[in-house]
């Protein structure tokens, strides 16, 4: 696919914001936590329990802990998202040693929890918002949630409990409470910079574009859509497309309809829960004698889903 200006504009700006916060999010783990020993969640969390044991720099370990989970998500995950992810990732460790040897911004626990936190997640917040992410855990957790539909934010927390958990044990109760205050502001403020973006996102699409848009849907994410025909007051007769999908798939989707409708209405709303009979689909894409789209299954897995996995139809 050969790209357009505005195409290379979009991606200048996803990676710029990416660098941003992914500079941004060193500045506050280097500066405000690690001097206090309060842990982030996830991989960071887990190379800063390391780091104080051993000595070795925090910057390799997030590095070489995020390795094993980046080729586990290479083939599942899409290539814009691993690519970014790679990006911010290097460049958060490269900024981890920047920021190290700097003077503190603060020894007191409480200014580190509050400021911390809040700049931690306006770093996150922005490496997500622009198709990235900081986090291997969190790209299992997406995985999970594909093949078992375990539910992304709730296998993350399980995580982070686990490390804070060990937090407690090696340094102490008071750095444990202190590291899980520090996560659920970080968390609080990283919903903010990503407009409220809770794990499971619904997304409705008016186009002229549906039967392309829609492959490309299940070419790229593997989500399902459902096919719905509207008509505008203005604008006449319209095909409607609903797909639910997760937080991190909601850049590749804008990136998916921009460069085939770049006038397609979009509303992306946020889904507290599903109730009923889920089928996910895998399988090839064919195109009937009048051009209808038709997905031939490999296989079918249905279920019945009482909370929010970020799945479609």
């Amino acid at each position: 696919m050969t790209l357009n200006k505005k195409s290379v504009l979009m991606l200048v700006i996803d990676f710029l914001g990416i660098s941003v916060g992914a500079v941004i999010a060193a500045f506050a783990i280097e500066e405000f936590l690690v001097p206090c020993t309060i842990l982030d969640g996830g991989v960071v969390g887990i190379g800063i329990i390391i780091n104080n044991l051993t000595g070795i720099p925090l910057s390799i370990l997030t590095v070489a802990l995020n390795i094993p989970f980046l080729i586990i998500g290479t083939r599942k995950m899409g290539k814009n998202f691993i690519i970014k992810t790679v990006y911010a990732m290097i460049l958060f460790s490269v900024f981890l040693e920047v920021f190290a040897p700097m003077k503190n911004a603060t020894g007191d626990y409480v200014l580190a929890v509050s400021f911390g936190g809040v700049i931690l997640g306006i770093g996150v917040g922005l490496v997500i918002r622009f198709g990235g992410c900081l986090d291997g855990t969190e790209t299992v957790a997406i995985l999970l949630n594909k093949k078992f539909k375990l539910p992304v934010g709730q296998t993350v927390l399980i995580f982070n409990i686990i490390i804070f958990a060990a937090v407690g044990i090696i340094f102490g109760l008071d750095r444990a409470m202190y590291s899980l205050l520090t996560y659920f502001i970080t968390s609080k403020v990283l919903d903010i910079v990503e407009s409220g973006m809770e794990q499971t996102k619904a997304a409705m699409i008016i186009t002229n574009d549906s039967k392309e848009i829609s492959e490309k849907i299940y070419e790229r994410l593997g989500r399902t859509v459902t096919i719905m025909e509207g008509e505008g007051l203005v604008s006449g007769k319209k095909v409607i497309l609903y797909c639910v999908l997760t937080r991190f798939e909601i850049h590749e989707l804008k990136d998916i309809i921009k460069t085939i409708d770049s006038s397609a209405f979009i509303a992306i709303s946020d889904v507290s829960e599903i109730i009923g009979k889920l089928v996910k689909k895998t399988g090839t894409i064919k195109h009937d004698s009048e051009g209808g789209l038709i997905v031939t299954p490999d296989n079918i897995s249905s279920e019945t889903v009482e909370s929010d996995p970020p799945a479609s139809e």
